[in-house]
């Protein structure tokens, strides 16, 4: 793909991820024009590990107002900087981007609207519950939407931004990356998806069963 016709962007959502946010951006930087950071209320060191990496612009929230809403300042901030692609990327290392490359051969080669990566493929490294959640969220999204939907769960994923003004979502915790594949599939966005392993480390995970069930519930009623 030339990058001299397509400005590659990254969204990294970040609250609380010292650990591992330097490692992250150093390596995301190398392989995008732009990373659009987005500090969800961290009141920990996460932005002074990033602000000397290149090729990062950081936008803040003064309170913690959960994953979608940092996805949606996102988005905006993708729009006004005039990016072509956007990949969104988290930001504790979970998702490896050395396989950038792999969504672009995959969202150019197939003309799609949005690709994301599938971790289910391989699932030796995932727990059980996580198993069992993504693979129920997925068949109910794939009933819901009429799309093969074959993981749900993955933040992992690339965007062709010119679609990004009808995916901004108005859940504001996690459920909002179902509520994103919930409006591609209504707007006839063509979907698909790219193999990417299934990658975890020491970090706390900050989804909460609870509220995850309840919100993707209300994603289904929409």
């Amino acid at each position: 793909m030339d990058n001299t016709k397509n400005k590659i962007c990254a969204l990294i959502p970040f609250y609380n991820e010292e650990k591992f946010i330097a490692e992250t951006f150093s390596q995301v930087s190398s392989r995008v024009d732009l990373i659009i950071a987005v500090n969800d209320g961290s009141t920990d060191a996460s932005e002074s590990l990033i602000k000397d990496i290149p090729n990062v612009v950081i936008y803040r929230h003064k309170k913690n107002g959960g994953k979608g809403a940092a996805i949606k300042t996102g988005f905006s901030k993708a729009l006004a900087n005039d990016c072509d692609l956007l990949f969104t990327i988290d930001a504790d290392l979970q998702h490896d981007p050395a396989l950038i490359p792999n969504f672009l051969e995959k969202i150019e080669t197939e003309n799609l609207d949005l690709v994301i990566g599938n971790r289910l493929s391989d699932l030796s490294g995932m727990p059980l519950t996580r198993r069992a959640s993504n693979f129920i969220t997925s068949r109910l999204l794939s009933l819901k939407t009429g799309a093969k939907i074959l993981d749900s769960q993955s933040g992992y994923r690339l965007f062709k931004c010119e679609h990004l003004d009808k995916l901004l979502p108005e859940f504001t915790g996690f459920e909002a990356e179902s509520e994103i594949i919930v409006k591609a599939a209504r707007n006839n966005l063509k979907i698909g998806f790219v193999e990417i392993p299934t990658i975890y480390n020491d970090n706390e995970s900050k989804m909460k069963s609870l509220a995850a069930i309840i919100g993707f519930i209300k994603v289904l009623f929409i």
